[in-house]
């Protein structure tokens, strides 16, 4: 054995000089444009969205409108944060106190407290090998008290988006998508964001697009839009064009010039990004392909392959134990993975660690929307087996579009030789 055959884990040469780029894809290309955008903002004056010292026209409407049309909808709205968006949509809805909303397993626990900010209950379903919404545990979670389906479009894969429509149709439920980690992916042929009732979109620097923070709504629907926007502007009944009786109260949401002066510049960089990086799956995943069935490695069940944005791929090990040591041995290799799920690690991201929830908090003694449920809920961070099973087994690996060929070569290297090792 040679020493770059050794496992670099073993002593012997990584596969990779070097590790990955940080993994911002907008925000490690933010360059002269964004920085022209934000002096245009500055110099002027007009820092808020509705008006500034010379007039002049708003970035922010400009991104609002810009994003409806990359997303294929009527409307968008603009807000400060992925969390803002999905606050905004589900009021938009009419999501509110005691109403079920059934949200993934597999999220980031915004996705779930953003339903308890409104006064509704989040009810965790199971994620099938897509690492989405399984649609049969989603319609034995339905009761006569849920009222929407929030699909997460994770690590931008799309969603089963045909079954739990269907399942919205059959039982008169709301669908609200969760598109934070899905920019510029699609199903089918459509954009995520158009498909349900309202889509949620961050902006956050992690994000495939960025403005540091922020969000998008995203809908077809007149009147859910409307409703987002009195609850993003505590003062939308001077700019709707709306009868008094129908104006609701609202808080304060709203994304100011700054940010979306960048958002701009970034939006016309997506579908470049998008390309870059599905570019690099494709290649990363042929590379693997062998390798992977012959040693019995199984990938992510994609809905729509040609609509996932790339980011990231995902492959299933026999156990957690071997799902770990893979990893240590790809960082080893200066190849960017990690276990999706350990136990003893806690992240956000899988519901058995969003402690806050499951032990039901409130924020006062007498507060919390769990006493407008309309039947006990009870939580646990064993009662989702099969998601958990799923994800303490997978393993992610970053797909950055700054790599070279010669890096994703290199990256292919690394995995195989680590599979071929430890699979």
């Amino acid at each position: 054995m040679t020493n770059a055959q050794k496992l670099a884990i073993h002593g012997g040469t990584p596969a990779r000089q070097q590790p990955d780029p940080p993994m911002f894809p907008g925000g490690m290309i933010i360059a002269e444009e964004e920085e022209a955008a934000v002096l245009e903002v500055l110099r002027s004056k007009r820092l808020f969205r509705f008006y500034g010292p010379l007039g002049g026209e708003s970035k922010t409407e400009a991104l609002e409108n810009a994003f409806a049309a990359s997303v294929g909808v009527k409307r968008a709205l603009a807000v400060t944060s992925g969390t803002a968006a999905l606050i905004c949509g589900l009021q938009g809805v009419g999501i509110g106190p005691g109403d079920e909303v059934i949200v993934p397993a597999y999220t980031w626990i915004a996705t779930a407290t953003a339903v308890l900010a409104v006064g509704g209950i989040p009810i965790v379903a199971e994620v099938d090998a897509s690492l989405t919404l399984d649609p049969v545990d989603v319609a034995a979670k339905i009761t006569p008290y849920t009222k929407a389906i929030l699909p997460v479009h994770m690590r931008g894969g799309p969603s089963r988006m045909d079954e739990l429509m269907a399942l919205a149709r059959q039982h008169n439920l709301r669908v609200v998508e969760d598109c934070a980690q899905g920019n510029g992916a699609s199903y089918k042929g459509r954009r995520l964001g158009s498909i349900g009732d309202v889509g949620c979109f961050s902006l956050q620097f992690s994000k495939i697009i960025t403005t540091g923070e922020g969000g998008v709504v995203t809908t077809n629907d007149e009147s859910i839009w409307q409703r987002a926007f009195m609850f993003h502007d505590v003062s939308a009944w001077n700019r709707l064009d709306l009868p008094e009786e129908d104006i609701l109260w609202g808080a304060n949401f709203r994304m100011s010039e700054l940010p979306a002066a960048v958002g701009l510049v970034q939006l016309q960089r997506l579908d470049g990004l998008v390309d870059a990086i599905q570019s690099r799956q494709r290649m990363l995943l042929a590379g693997i392909a062998e390798t992977a069935a012959q040693r019995g490695v199984t990938f992510r069940d994609v809905p729509d392959p040609a609509g996932d944005s790339g980011i990231h791929v995902f492959f299933f090990l026999e156990t957690p134990e071997k799902a770990e040591q893979v990893t240590a041995a790809l960082h080893a290799e200066n190849v960017s993975a990690g276990q999706v799920y350990r136990p003893d690690r806690r992240d956000f991201h899988v519901y058995a660690h969003w402690f806050p929830v499951l032990e039901k908090r409130t924020w006062s003694a007498d507060g919390g929307p769990w006493r407008w449920a309309k039947r006990d809920i009870d939580y646990a961070p064993d009662m989702c087996p099969r998601s958990l099973d799923l994800l303490g087994r997978a393993v992610m690996l970053n797909v950055n579009p700054l790599l070279s060929n010669s890096e994703m070569e290199e990256t292919i290297d690394g995995v195989n030789k680590v599979l071929d090792a430890l699979a």
